[in-house]
């Protein structure tokens, strides 16, 4: 399974992104996968991975190339409690200046991208994203309503933009909340703005869960939040998105 090293060109310069998609010279649906927080490293490889063994073209852009290549931060192998703080002080105010007016203009450039590959077939996209970045996800899928079939996040402050950007989803949505970070009222809440949206939507907490569950690679990791993960995404891509012949799963 390839990993090709990719340059996308948006408005203020070039996002540095890799892809990884099945070597088997053939058009595959494309799925445009955004990181968390603490941006592209091995655990996102594994996950891009996993997902393209499925069948998938999945490109994972660096979203806060304005400030650098990956890696922007210089990450611990393992992201416990005592390194979180020093991440977080360089980190936040990295992800503050990642505005919605830039994150638009950026997913309309990874979008044309992803939609322009040789190895991407023809049809709709799906989106997915962790942590920080599952509100990307949405917001992509909010802004392309002709181009996204379906949006997955995963951890992720879904509901930060308000009701609002719930209302122009036309995607089929999953979302995979954190048990840490989502009561059973707000979650309740949540499901009631998107019922009103008519968005065809599962919203869910992960029993168990810490934010940041998917992540190996932290404290918060889950083995069995990670499991339901792909129990959930996978199924939401094959019934929008995917091609009749299907890849096993690897690993």
């Amino acid at each position: 399974m390839p990993i090709e090293t990719l340059r996308i060109p948006t408005p203020d310069g070039e996002a540095d992104a890799f892809a990884a998609f099945p070597d088997d010279g053939e058009r595959h649906p494309g799925v445009l996968m955004y990181a968390d927080g603490f941006g592209i490293r091995p655990v996102l490889r594994e996950l891009a991975l996993e997902l393209a063994g499925h069948g998938y073209y999945v490109l994972v852009p660096n979203v806060l190339y304005r400030h650098g290549p990956t890696p922007v931060l210089d990450l611990p192998a393992h992201i416990g409690a005592e390194a979180r703080p020093a991440v977080f002080a360089q980190l936040m105010p990295l992800i503050e200046a990642h505005t919605a007016e830039r994150a638009l203009s950026d997913a309309e450039a990874y979008l044309g991208f992803l939609t322009t590959r040789p190895e991407v077939g023809d049809g709709p996209v799906a989106v997915t994203g962790y942590c920080v970045g599952g509100l990307l996800a949405v917001r992509t899928a909010a802004a392309h309503p002709g181009r996204v079939a379906a949006v997955a996040a995963f951890h992720g402050p879904v509901g930060a933009d308000g009701p609002g950007l719930l209302s122009r989803l036309t995607a089929q949505v999953h979302l995979g909340h954190a048990e840490g970070d989502m009561t059973p009222e707000a979650l309740a809440e949540l499901n009631r703005a998107l019922d009103v949206a008519g968005v065809d939507h599962t919203s869910e907490i992960y029993p168990g869960t810490l934010h940041g569950f998917t992540m190996a690679d932290t404290d918060a990791f889950s083995p069995s939040g990670l499991e339901r993960h792909w129990d959930r995404l996978l199924p939401l891509l094959d019934r929008t998105v995917a091609t009749p012949v299907r890849n096993g799963r690897v690993g």
